[in-house]
């Protein structure tokens, strides 16, 4: 069995779930400010991959540097840094991992292990490295690089295998037609909350959340970025001073003028698409970016 394939299998495992559930509400159970930071809402991009690389670079850079002997006091430092990164990386992956599939927060869960792992192999690195102790502490940090390196296969299977932090609605949006598309009548279009109309795909027709406020319409792909929630059935509110969409599975807010997100757990932007009105029609298609 392949790697991937074994952990699908742990993805798969339900007993693991009664288990990891406190700690995912206790999560959750954070003022919703602090976690829009920690999703990178603010950002428009999830920021834990961002705050990972601190961590990850500096313990590979001091497990180079621990190969040459004078060299080793920068080891050191880069191991420290790597410690203090590891706490804020942590705080975004857990805020990301709570508001996952099962699946995924079964994977997070070993991944949340192995790092903590890593991270006590590295406090006690340098704890030994402090007492004089050199060759144990390279054999802690050394053993931590190995755990870490483990640690982040599982976190890439959960971002590209799982789709994990990936954006559902750039994969939809690029299987529209790029010609324009007829919604039909403008006043066919309820006024103040979203209507689902479907566009021409590859294969299948692809649902979009169409919202109509006087004479302007704003037209978006309808599977949210963050888990593919149905827009065309959540509401639009005022979400921190801007006319948002809301999704209706997690509260997802995306500002209706731009799809950019104004509350989480969604970091990535909604696809919105271009709009022009013909003989009081509605026309709608992908930007020039997925074109």
């Amino acid at each position: 069995m392949s790697l991937m394939g074994f952990l699908d299998r742990i993805a798969d495992v339900s007993a693991f779930d009664k288990a990891i559930e406190p700690a995912r509400r206790a999560v959750q159970g954070l003022p919703s400010a602090v976690k829009d930071v920690l999703h990178g809402t603010w950002l428009g991009h999830p920021l834990h991959p961002v705050l990972v690389q601190v961590p990850v670079g500096s313990w590979v850079s001091a497990g180079l540097l621990d190969a040459v002997p004078r060299l080793r006091p920068a080891a050191t430092v880069l191991i420290g840094t790597g410690v203090a990164a590891s706490v804020p990386a942590a705080l975004s992956g857990a805020a990301d991992w709570s508001e996952q599939g099962s699946g995924v927060r079964r994977l997070g869960a070993l991944h949340a292990v192995l790092n903590t792992a890593a991270l006590g192999l590295y406090a006690g690195s340098l704890v030994a490295r402090g007492q004089g102790r050199g060759t144990l502490g390279r054999v802690l940090a050394y053993s931590g690089l190995g755990l870490a390196g483990g640690s982040a296969a599982i976190g890439g299977h959960m971002s590209y295998a799982q789709s994990s932090g990936a954006s559902h609605a750039a994969t939809a949006v690029r299987a529209l037609s790029t010609d324009w598309i007829d919604l039909g009548p403008l006043d066919d279009l309820p006024e103040g909350r979203p209507a689902m109309r479907t566009g021409k795909g590859s294969s299948m027709a692809v649902p979009l959340a169409v919202v109509r406020r006087g004479a302007r319409v704003d037209v978006f792909v309808a599977a949210c970025s963050h888990l593919s929630g149905p827009l065309d059935e959540g509401t639009v509110e005022n979400v921190r001073g801007s006319d948002c969409l809301v999704c209706p599975w997690h509260g997802s807010a995306f500002a209706l003028d731009n799809g950019e997100p104004r509350r989480g757990p969604a970091a990535n932007p909604q696809e919105k698409l271009e709009v022009r009105m013909e003989a009081g029609r509605v026309k709608a298609r992908v930007p020039s970016r997925h074109r």
